[in-house]
């Protein structure tokens, strides 16, 4: 096995189980806390999953990216909300070969953070995983976990063999694919109804799949997003939609990160996951009607919300 470093920047859910896999593989882990630093750093980083319990301890365990090594590979894996932040976390971490993975939700992250780091090699992944963070230091991982991953900018290529072969040491599936560009309108295929309708309809996954109307809804978002997709020149293979309500269909009952967010009081992560399709959509010709209403909705919740709190 290869010894690279790693950067964990976000210990959530996603960055809490795949970096603990990697970790428990292994390899050495460096991982980005905030509220749960104190406790990961005295206790350790436990995480239940349906492949295996497992606890890590000690943890290299940081409150601020300066104080953390360089690294060969950072998995971002902190919600788009505080993408702005990157370009200053970002250059303590990395030396001329570093490779940053985006692990998030949405579209033109990668866009975003070359203009801000133009010489750093990016790669965008995308997650098909229920796991969610229960208390501090601690890590619920339900179901699925599988990787997707694809280059950036060419001299990103050459460097991501090495992560999916520690990937696939630690147990963990990986895809890679070469347009990174699809990779992240797939996503939004599931992305964009379920994460936005459980908020807006106060529903689990289950709920939203097997009740007919909600079922309607979904297929309906997905068909558009299908749609958009294609006049942005990523072309989504003829039976996705059926495949990602069959994979939801035997899913345990969840709620994606956008409803955790909103419960929790967080600022949901609109602007990636559907302000950017729509504007990248309209630019090639194409309105995505029943987005922009959801996306209404979601930013009116966020609206709400934010004016109880002021009030209160």
């Amino acid at each position: 096995m290869a010894n690279r470093r790693y950067a964990i920047l976000g210990t959530g859910g996603i960055g809490g189980y795949y970096g603990g896999r990697l970790a428990q593989s292994g390899q050495e882990v460096h991982f980005l806390l905030r509220s749960d630093y104190e406790t990961v750093k005295k206790d350790g980083l436990r995480v239940d999953s349906v492949g295996g319990d497992f606890h890590l301890f000690p943890v290299h365990a940081y409150a601020d990216t300066r104080d953390m090594p360089v690294c060969d590979i950072v998995l971002v894996c902190m919600k788009t909300t505080g993408n702005d932040r990157l370009g200053e976390m970002l250059p303590p971490l990395l030396h001329k070969k570093s490779l940053v993975v985006l692990i998030q939700n949405g579209l033109d992250m990668e866009q975003e953070l070359s203009a801000a780091l133009p010489s750093v090699a990016l790669a965008a992944a995308t997650a098909f995983i229920c796991t969610f963070k229960v208390g501090p230091g601690h890590i619920h991982h339900a179901a699925y976990g599988d990787l997707s991953l694809a280059p950036f900018q060419t001299d990103a290529t050459a460097l991501l063999p090495g992560l999916v072969e520690d990937l696939r040491q630690a147990g963990i599936g990986v895809h890679l694919e070469m347009d990174a560009h699809l990779l992240r309108w797939k996503k939004l295929v599931w992305n964009i109804p379920y994460n936005g309708l459980t908020v807006a309809l106060n529903a689990t996954t289950a709920e939203l799949t097997f009740q007919p109307d909600s079922r309607r809804l979904v297929i309906g978002l997905m068909q558009e997003v299908v749609a958009a997709a294609a006049c942005c020149g990523a072309d989504i293979p003829a039976g996705f939609i059926d495949h990602m309500i069959d994979l939801t269909e035997k899913m345990t009952p969840y709620a994606p990160s956008m409803k955790l967010d909103y419960d929790a009081g967080r600022p949901m992560e609109i602007r990636t996951m559907y302000l950017n399709p729509i504007e990248e959509a309209r630019r090639a010709g194409f309105e995505m009607t029943q987005v922009q209403m959801l996306a209404d909705l979601l930013l009116f919740k966020q609206e709400q919300r934010l004016k109880r709190k002021i009030d209160c």
